[in-house]
C-alpha cells in the first residue's frame, strides 16, 4: 500500500483479522466485507481502527464515487434459510470465528435477495466464488448464489476471495476476478474505467 500514496482507498474481500482475531491499523483507508475468518464480536462492537471500514452484507455504499455492494462470508445450506439476525454465534467471546463455530461467517438468502435487487452497482464484492471455480482435482468450489447475484445485478466488476488464488474470468458478461493473498499480489483499479493492473506485492 505504501507504494501508492495517491490511492484514495483499498477494497478487500474478507479475512482481514490476524491469527489472533485482531485488526491492525493500516497506512491507507480500507473497506472490506466479511470473510470466514473474522472477529465478529469486534465488528459488531465497532472495535476497529479508524481507517478500517466494514461493509455489511447487502448494503450499497458510495466510496470514492463508486457504488460498491458486498456479500461477505461463506455459503452453508444449513444456515441459508435463517435470517441474518438468527445466525448462531458463541455465548463466549472468542477471537476467531472458525474456532468458535461462529455462524455469523455465513450469508443467508435474505441478504442474497437484497443484492439481487440492486442496480447501478460498479463493484460487487463477495467472499465466495461463482461457478465454475475449479480447485484440487477439478472440483467446482464455486457457489450458485453468487452467479445468481451477478446475473441479476450485472455489476461492472466482480471481485472475490476465499481461495486466495489470482484468476480472471467472465461470468454472465461480468468480469470476475479472484484476488490473491495480499502478500502476493493486488489490483490497482482505475476508478472511472475500472480497468486494472495486476501487480506483485513485492517486486
Amino acid at each position: 500500500m505504501e507504494r501508492h500514496p495517491e490511492v484514495p482507498f483499498w477494497l478487500c474481500v474478507g479475512d482481514v483479522a490476524d491469527a489472533d482475531g485482531n485488526y491492525e491499523s493500516l497506512p491507507s483507508t480500507l473497506y472490506w466485507i466479511k470473510g470466514n475468518n473474522e472477529n465478529f464480536d469486534a465488528i459488531a462492537a465497532s472495535r476497529l481502527p479508524e481507517n478500517l471500514f466494514h461493509i455489511p452484507n447487502a448494503e450499497l455504499k458510495t466510496i470514492g464515487g463508486l457504488h460498491v455492494a458486498g456479500l461477505g462470508g461463506t455459503f452453508a445450506s444449513t444456515m441459508y434459510e435463517l435470517t441474518a439476525a438468527e445466525l448462531p454465534h458463541p455465548t463466549k467471546s472468542t477471537a476467531k470465528a472458525t474456532e468458535a463455530a461462529d455462524r455469523r461467517r455465513h450469508f443467508v438468502r435474505e441478504e442474497l435477495a437484497a443484492c439481487k435487487a440492486m442496480r447501478g452497482v460498479d463493484v460487487f464484492l463477495s467472499h465466495e466464488a461463482p461457478r465454475p471455480f475449479r480447485v484440487g482435482r477439478g472440483i467446482d468450489a464455486g457457489k450458485t448464489p453468487i452467479n445468481e447475484v451477478l446475473a441479476a445485478m450485472k455489476p461492472r466488476l466482480h471481485l472475490f476471495g476465499h481461495h486466495h488464488r489470482f484468476t480472471e474470468n467472465t461470468v454472465g458478461g461480468v468480469p470476475s476476478i479472484c484476488l490473491d493473498l495480499v502478500s502476493k499480489s493486488y489490483l490497482l483499479i482505475d476508478g472511472k474505467t475500472l480497468n486494472y493492473q495486476h501487480l506483485p506485492s513485492y517486486p
